[in-house]
């Protein structure tokens, strides 16, 4: 259950993400990167070294207010961070011992979800149930896929 759990916890995070909609939902994942990259701070486990791990996740988090990608890569980044922290034993949360290889195994789950574009896990299921399989020739889903990108307003010309 120490394993699996952290990947449940991951795909809920990606389903309760899919009531946000776009670019909202971006944006929102962008700070929830941010706040994750502070975690640390308070246990001082790597000294200097979490002040200049948060100024990393910082820019990433405040690129992917605009990219996924940029998010994604923060999630792997501290997904790394977790192991470092674990193998050292110091713990995000203080009285849990393998709380940071618990974020080590849900944090890549969040970072897939990412970095494919973050998309509405709701809407992937809503299609699904319609009897549409991308990729066999069926009929398109009713609308633009939701690729993490603004659609641009207005037509041109």
């Amino acid at each position: 259950m120490q394993y699996v759990a952290p990947v449940v916890i991951g795909v809920l995070y990606a389903l309760l993400m899919s009531f946000v909609r776009e670019p909202h939902r971006r944006r929102l994942n962008a700070v929830m990167l941010a706040g994750a990259g502070a975690a640390y701070l308070s246990g001082g486990g790597l000294g200097g070294w979490e002040f200049a791990f948060t100024a990393l996740i910082t820019y990433m988090a405040f690129r992917g207010l605009d990219s996924w990608t940029f998010i994604g890569i923060g999630w792997l980044l501290h997904t790394a961070w977790d192991v470092v922290h674990h193998l050292k034993g110091n713990p995000i949360i203080p009285f849990a011992h393998t709380s940071s290889l618990g974020c080590a195994i849900c944090d890549p789950v969040i970072a897939l979800w990412c970095l494919g574009g973050g998309p509405s896990l709701i809407g992937l299921v809503r299609r699904r149930g319609r009897g549409h399989r991308p990729g066999t020739g069926e009929s398109a889903p009713a609308g633009p896929p939701d690729t993490g990108t603004p659609a641009p307003s207005g037509s041109p010309g």
